[in-house]
């Protein structure tokens, strides 16, 4: 016969407090058998950081794609770009064409073919006013003029001339914020003439190159 102070009674078994469980080994009994939370959450980051790197590669190699599209005859190989002095679209000719195979001369007389770029004017026109007479909005436009010469200084590409075109809001901030806007427009405004001038010199090109 046992005692109730007995330890192995049933009694003294019901009222004793069962020992704590390691924190480890109740996180190991969550969740899905066999795959603990941790590797989980690794496997989760790997398969994204996996993701990222895969577009970033993809854009990359867009980006060169569309680059090495510039088409020009070896024979008009090097290229020399002509403008005044800070021109914006020069550099962003000289940026479109480092990606590609098309040689680039800072001297003229070593160039087949010279780009020139006859003007650049940047001007801007209200389109839009409150009751007081407030300016609400401008339009920003672009006017870009270009050809192109051999180096006996023969036209290859005709004159040509474009505009771009932006809207530009005229928000309640302070005037620096609006200058440093209007200048990121810009600085479009000179990428977007240089996708156009190669577009429309590679037209040109194409359609005066000899038969094979």
């Amino acid at each position: 016969m046992r005692h109730l102070d007995d330890p192995e009674s049933p009694r003294a078994r019901a009222g004793k407090t069962p020992p704590p469980v390691p924190l480890g080994a109740s996180m190991r009994g969550a969740g899905t058998p066999g795959c603990a939370p941790g590797r989980r959450t690794g496997a989760a980051r790997a398969l994204w950081v996996s993701i990222l790197l895969a577009l970033v590669l993809a854009q990359l190699g867009c980006g060169f794609q569309l680059r090495g599209a510039v088409e020009i005859p070896a024979q008009l190989s090097p290229v020399h770009v002509q403008a005044g002095g800070g021109s914006a679209v020069r550099l962003a000719l000289l940026d479109q064409l480092a990606g590609t195979a098309v040689g680039v001369t800072e001297k003229p007389t070593e160039a087949k073919l010279i780009l020139r770029i006859l003007s650049e004017q940047r001007t801007s026109r209200v389109v839009a006013v409150d009751s007081n007479g407030r300016v609400l909005a401008y339009e920003l436009i672009y006017l870009v003029s270009f050809d192109a010469i051999g180096p006996d200084g023969g036209q290859v590409v005709p004159s040509q001339a474009f505009e771009l075109v932006r809207n530009f809001d005229n928000p309640d901030v302070e005037v620096l914020g609006k200058q440093l806007e209007e200048a990121m427009i810009y600085e479009d405004f000179a990428r977007d003439a240089a996708d156009r001038i190669l577009m429309r010199l590679r037209a040109v090109l194409r359609e005066t190159r000899p038969e094979d």
